[in-house]
């Protein structure tokens, strides 16, 4: 069995493994970090060997632990990065490369057709009738989406929204709300088929679906990173967030995760205060007193044109895993578009908390 993981911020552990009689055997842990002394490697492999092929992250972690020589140092790697690997090869987890990657980037959609999109091509994935799928969104209009269990009235000023033509909409993914508009937003959801991240926790899969993005930031001059649960930050402040839809295997399909990201290009912050209730528990729990330094956007960090950056994106997501064009079949936007009528722009979608 064989398990890669990229510790967040690190470097890429390599785990190959058998298993025997519910036990780990033949553990051998590579990457390309740095260990000193070289003996730690071997004292890594002996704590796994025998290991029950049940035991969890954290228990593989203490055993890495308690086994490494005093004065080990670890630089871009950690026992729970080993841990998450070896947990990856036993869940037979897939890799990036392993799969032909496609692009989406259309023309301006509504709100609404937006959220329904996620969830017919998100379903497509896990039902084994599309390859993994990477959708940069346009923007027909402005708009506030809120998290599949916010509350309505506590999150949108009702009089802000319509005052300023901003249309309300509720996605299938938890999280908060994030307010978009045209050109001022940069939005984008991968739609991946659920082995990609076995044996990756909840948080785990959040830091691992981020990676690619925080390298093109990287190679734009932006030193980003994931701050969990759902944040990519940088020392000037937010710039993103990120939420997930899980959907379960089938017989027929391996099951898929929708992990969705927008972030800001550019930004209205007296308007958004307008049409968004932000709270200040909210604010308390982010560390800052207001709402405005929440968010630094990236026009601004970068310099560069909103175009600009998102070519940047899909080239360093090219160069990593490969991309070509795709697009959305007449049968998935028949669907979207249905569901965009019935489901999304319902009061009763809209308002199920309300």
């Amino acid at each position: 069995m064989h398990g890669e993981y990229k510790v967040p911020g690190g470097k890429l552990v390599v785990v190959d493994l058998d298993v025997a009689d519910g036990a780990l055997r033949d553990v051998r842990v590579s990457g390309d970090f740095f260990l000193e002394p070289d003996e730690a490697l071997l004292a890594i492999d002996q704590a796994l060997e025998g290991a029950p092929a049940e035991t969890d992250a954290a228990g593989l972690a203490a055993r890495v632990d308690a086994a490494l020589p005093e004065g080990t140092v670890m630089y871009g790697l950690t026992s729970q990065g080993v841990a998450v690997a070896v947990r990856r090869a036993l869940a037979r987890a897939t890799d990036w490369t392993d799969y032909d990657w496609q692009l989406v980037h259309d023309a301006p959609q509504s709100p609404a057709l937006h959220m329904a999109l996620d969830e017919v091509l998100t379903a497509e994935v896990a039902a084994g009738r599309r390859g993994p799928t990477l959708r940069v969104w346009e923007w027909g209009g402005p708009a506030v989406i809120i998290g599949s269990f916010q509350s309505l009235r506590n999150e949108v000023d009702p009089e802000g929204a319509a005052r300023h033509g901003i249309t309300v909409v509720r996605r299938v993914s938890g999280g908060g709300a994030m307010f978009v508009e045209v050109g001022n937003s940069i939005t984008y959801s991968l739609s991946v088929p659920a082995p990609l991240v076995s044996g990756l926790s909840f948080a785990e899969s959040y830091a691992y679906l981020d990676d690619w993005v925080l390298g093109a930031f990287a190679d734009m001059g932006i030193k980003a990173w994931y701050q969990p649960l759902n944040d990519i930050a940088t020392d000037a402040g937010k710039i993103g967030g990120a939420a997930q839809k899980r959907m379960v295997a089938t017989d027929d399909g391996p099951g898929a995760v929708l992990h969705h990201v927008t972030m800001s290009y550019d930004i209205d912050a007296d308007k958004m205060l307008e049409v968004l209730r932000i709270g200040k528990e909210k604010m308390s729990d982010k560390g800052t007193r207001s709402a405005k330094k929440r968010v630094d956007p990236l026009r601004r960090q970068t310099g560069l044109p909103r175009e600009a950056v998102i070519d940047r994106m899909l080239t360093s997501f090219r160069n990593r895993y490969g991309l070509t064009e795709g697009h959305v079949t007449a049968e998935e936007m028949a669907r979207a578009k249905e569901l965009a009528e019935t489901k999304f722009s319902s009061p009763e979608w809209t308002a199920r908390v309300p």
